[in-house]
């Protein structure tokens, strides 16, 4: 039996030693930083006097009241001017106009050579390189994400406790500690729903508030809530589509540093305790390797040594999957990386009845606090470990794709060359090589056309992530999972696809490579076959853009219908077919704006 499978009956919990130790203790205590911070930090923990603290800056304490999204973005710009620890960054903007923005927190001597010290990492990816690399002498890249999920506010509020301690914390070991690490800290990976959801809670708690969540409106925010961004997509479900400007900068900006470590900072209901991963071992996707999972197993101890020291309950190897990389704590692990998911018994408000008694919102931000400098403190003893699975992983994927049957895959459209634009510009986020296919070529019953298609070839170090997006698994070790268990990218885009064998490929196949610079384009507009028309256009649904342009129809007053069932149609072109769902603008009504019709339609 391991230690995270001994349980108290009826809770999925784990008890272990109370006397364990967590961080090495440092220095007196800063009198007024004690009391802010009691809980929160080590208890002999001191700070730099000339750093603002966050109940200066906010006139409350962190765990009074939810922090809005632009008190926690002005705080950090503020730090940021105070901090040489600290550069803050924006890398995307919602949908709302906020900004996402990235803290990277290191020692003052490290950011004087921080590009220097991201190349040099990233050869970690590059097995004709990396076995030169002194591992013994690189930082560990840590990447600190929390609230992916808006209303899930005990991350974006342990965020700006985090931020602080690391530009303030004082004391030899803690200094030498900043030389080792390069943290990258994401204080809320969706702005818009921690706003939502702290104006929410805030607004309808009271002095005198209830525990009881069938009594206080705090605690039970309408439809849709702050878990989701403002088109409420569920941007948890996003690593891999790419498809919210937020999870587009977000992966650019993993893709830019390849961090050894990602955490990932949830809630889940407020009956549960606390749970880290790994979850269940049967879950975790085939292709991410079984070192990643005992790097997540030794990470784990210190959690539990973290926990444990605050006499917390916890869990581990249950309830929650690693298996789709669409997902903030599974995506790194096709990378090289290591993600661990963290899920903290949610308060939903200030304080709430549970079956363990009131759980405070105080209390969550101490768990979410504690388990981020155990990640932190993993990161720095195991970085040689995390460097060296970098490294083995890349190495490993190059081996395999060489002795893969499959040597390439082609996909293209020549009918919708948007579809394939869209296609390949997922690939690009992620740092897939992917080149024009540079002749014509024919697999089985699919034929592909020159500069029509696009091949992505096996044989790079992307491999792994890619054939996850190809493969079409359908047996699995456990049949229950918590979420995703298939996804297929081409069917989403509903692209013809072919495996290109050994006996069919060559590097001539390989036109020229696309890339996410400033010459990357999607093609925008559409075509029209024949002239101006006086009884009707037609429109295959098929087409990607064929959504917009009805948009823009119904946007300026023109109705349109759908076919219901397969037609024919006399057009310029001859007798045509055209399938189900093909949307007819009539054009010959009296009551029609014929000549604004036409110019909408050109």
């Amino acid at each position: 039996m391991t230690r995270f499978e001994i349980r108290l009956p009826g809770i999925m919990a784990s008890l272990l030693p109370m006397f364990a130790i967590f961080f090495t203790l440092l220095g007196k205590p800063d009198a007024h930083a004690q009391s802010e911070f009691e809980g929160y930090f080590p208890e002999n923990a001191t700070f730099l006097e000339e750093i603002t603290t966050p109940s200066e800056f906010f006139g409350f304490e962190v765990g009074e009241r939810h922090v809005t999204h632009d008190e926690i973005l002005f705080y950090l710009r503020h730090l940021a001017e105070q901090s040489d620890r600290v550069i803050l960054e924006q890398y995307a903007t919602t949908h709302e106009g906020r900004p996402l923005i990235m803290l990277t927190i290191t020692s003052p001597e490290n950011h004087l050579s921080l590009e220097r010290i991201r190349q040099t990492h990233l050869l970690l990816s590059d097995p004709s390189q990396s076995d030169d690399l002194d591992l013994e002498r690189m930082p560990a890249v840590v990447n600190l994400g929390y609230s992916v999920h808006g209303n899930e506010a005990s991350g974006a509020n342990a965020a700006v406790l985090m931020s602080y301690y690391l530009a303030a914390r004082t004391g030899e070991d803690f200094e030498s500690s900043l030389d080792e690490m390069i943290i990258l800290l994401d204080p809320a990976l969706n702005p818009d729903g921690v706003q939502r959801f702290a104006g929410w809670v805030n607004q309808h708690r009271s002095v005198n508030s209830s525990v009881n969540a069938s009594e206080a409106r705090e605690f039970n925010e309408v439809w849709p809530g702050g878990r989701t961004n403002h088109y409420w997509f569920d941007l948890n479900r996003d690593w891999m589509p790419v498809q919210q400007p937020s999870s587009r900068g977000r992966v650019r900006m993993f893709q830019r540093w390849l961090p050894n470590l990602l955490t990932d900072f949830h809630e889940m209901g407020t009956n549960s305790t606390y749970f880290f991963q790994p979850g269940v071992p049967e879950r975790t996707h085939p292709l991410t390797p079984q070192r990643n999972q005992d790097l997540t197993m030794a990470i784990a101890e210190y959690h539990a040594d973290a926990l444990d020291a605050m006499g917390e309950l916890y869990y581990s190897r249950e309830t929650f999957d690693d298996f789709y990389y669409g997902k903030g704590s599974t995506y790194p692990d096709i990378f090289g990386s290591v993600g661990i998911l963290f899920e903290q018994a949610s308060s939903r408000g200030s304080a709430q009845e549970s079956i363990h008694g009131v759980l405070t919102f105080r209390e969550t931000i101490e768990n979410q606090v504690a388990t981020s400098l155990s990640s932190l403190q993993a990161a720095r003893e195991l970085r040689t470990d995390l460097h060296d699975h970098m490294r083995t992983f890349y190495s490993d994927v190059l081996m395999e794709a060489s002795r893969s049957p499959v040597k390439a895959w082609v996909v293209g459209d020549a009918s919708d060359p948007a579809r394939l634009a869209h296609f390949t510009d997922i690939l690009l986020h992620h740092d897939v090589d992917v080149f024009d296919l540079s002749q014509n070529l024919t697999i089985g019953q699919t034929s592909f056309e020159r500069g029509q298609a696009v091949i992505i070839p096996a044989e790079q170090t992307r491999y792994l992530f890619v054939k996850s997006l190809f493969e079409r698994r359908t047996e699995f070790a456990d049949s229950v999972f918590y979420d995703v268990s298939s996804w297929t990218l081409t069917d989403a885009f509903h692209l013809p696809v072919a495996e290109v064998y050994a006996s069919r490929f060559n590097d001539g196949l390989k036109g020229v490579a696309w890339s996410l610079d400033e010459n990357f384009q999607i093609p925008e507009e559409g075509r029209l076959t024949g002239g101006r028309s006086q009884v009707a256009y037609l429109m295959e649904w098929s087409d990607y853009y064929a959504p917009r342009a009805l948009y823009t129809l119904q946007q300026h007053g023109f109705r349109a219908k759908v076919a219901t069932k397969s037609f024919t149609a006399a057009t310029p072109v001859g007798v045509k077919t055209y399938p189900q769902g093909t949307v007819l603008i009539p054009a010959g009504d009296e009551m029609i704006d014929k000549d604004r019709l036409w110019s909408v339609i050109r």
